[in-house]
C-alpha cells in the first residue's frame, strides 16, 4: 500500500471514528437518557395508578374507620376532654389493679387542626397489673397513643414495678379558647 493511499485511509477511518463518536454524544446517548427517563415516568405514573385504584376499591371502608377513630377523639370542650381523659384512666388503673402515684397532664397545641392532650402516668405494680394496664390503654376505643414506657424494678425479686407512661389523646378541630 503506498503512502498516499495509506493516507487517505487513516483520513476516511478517522473521519468515521469521529464520526461514530459524535453521533453517539450527540444522538445516541441523549436518545438513551431519555428513553430510560419516559421509562422510569412511565413506571412510576403506573405505580400512582395502582395506588389510587387501590384506595378506590377501599375507599368504604377507610372512610368507616376514619369516622369511627373521628368520633373516638376528646371532646372539642377542653375541660370536658380533661374529665372523659381522666375517667378513662380511672377505669384503667381499677381494671389492671395498679397504683397511680401520680400524673402529669399537659396541653399541646400542634396546629391549627388538632391539639394533643399529654399525660405521664407514674404507676406500681406487679408484672401482671402493669400488662393489664398498657393493654387496657392501648384497647381503649377513645384515641389515645402510647408515646413512651419505662419499666422498672423496685425490689430485688423482680415482683414489684414501677411504670412511666406517656400517653396522648387527640382533639381533632379545637374551639378556640
Amino acid at each position: 500500500m503506498n503512502i498516499k493511499n495509506r493516507q487517505q485511509f487513516l483520513l476516511i477511518l478517522t473521519s468515521v471514528v469521529v464520526a461514530l463518536w459524535g453521533g453517539d454524544k450527540l444522538i445516541l446517548g441523549p436518545l438513551t437518557a431519555s428513553w430510560k427517563a419516559r421509562s422510569a415516568r412511565i413506571a412510576e405514573l403506573r405505580n400512582s395508578i395502582e395506588k389510587g385504584t387501590s384506595l378506590l376499591d377501599r375507599d368504604h371502608s377507610i372512610r368507616t374507620r376514619w369516622e369511627a377513630m373521628r368520633t373516638n377523639t376528646l371532646p372539642n370542650v377542653a375541660s370536658v376532654a380533661e374529665a372523659q381523659f381522666f375517667r378513662a384512666s380511672a377505669r384503667w388503673e381499677r381494671d389492671s389493679q395498679i397504683s397511680i402515684t401520680s400524673t402529669k397532664p399537659q396541653w399541646k397545641r400542634n396546629n391549627d387542626d388538632y391539639m394533643t392532650y399529654e399525660c405521664r402516668f407514674d404507676a406500681t405494680g406487679d408484672l401482671q397489673a402493669l400488662t393489664r394496664f398498657l393493654y387496657a390503654v392501648e384497647k381503649d376505643p377513645m384515641a389515645v397513643k402510647v408515646d413512651a414506657v419505662e419499666i422498672a424494678a423496685r425490689d430485688n425479686n423482680g415482683q414489684q414495678f414501677t411504670l412511666g407512661l406517656l400517653v396522648s389523646g387527640l382533639l381533632l378541630n379545637p374551639a378556640e379558647q
